[in-house]
């Protein structure tokens, strides 16, 4: 049984990147990110909701991140690397997780939006300070390890139509 309570504070942390490729891979879509934060949010009071997100330099980039801060979102940006032999990597793992320590103790529940199981350890960690943890993914392209460790794990791929465009 899941307690959710309209007095609890919640913190939502979005890995943008993580939705967008689990939404394309598996659906050939994308996120509806205003619904995602509607069923992160369930009625309680958001402290922060922050969306983490990799600028790549695309057209239609400004737009989305615009869009993204007019649903009510805080977006935290970081460029795209580009390593000697054309490789290229962004991420905000460390960004999300010390984001989600610093202020986790003005928060009953965190809800990580992301399938990436390198956040199953943070999930612990907060859970041990006394914090409520969710996570919201895509059921295929979701950890195990972070699921099984998650208070609750809200499977959008359950209901895709309600998170997708």
């Amino acid at each position: 049984m899941v307690s959710i309570y309209k007095d609890q504070r919640v913190g939502i942390f979005v890995d943008v990147q993580n939705m967008y490729y689990s939404a394309r891979n598996v659906y050939s879509n994308k996120v509806d990110f205003e619904s995602l934060l509607n069923k992160a949010q369930q009625n309680r009071e958001v402290i922060r909701a922050i969306a983490y997100a990799i600028e790549s330099e695309t057209p239609d980039e400004k737009n989305f991140f615009e869009t993204l801060e007019s649903i009510g979102f805080e977006v935290k940006k970081k460029k795209l690397k580009e390593y000697y032999g054309g490789a290229k990597k962004g991420d905000w793992d460390m960004g999300i997780a010390i984001d989600a320590l610093k202020i986790a103790d003005k928060l009953d529940v965190v809800v990580l939006v992301t399938g990436d199981g390198d956040f199953t350890h943070l999930v612990y960690h907060l859970q041990a300070e006394g914090v409520r943890v969710e996570v919201m993914a895509f059921e295929e392209s979701a950890s195990k390890e972070l699921k099984e460790a998650a208070n609750n794990f809200i499977d959008m791929s359950e209901n895709p139509d309600a998170f997708l465009m």
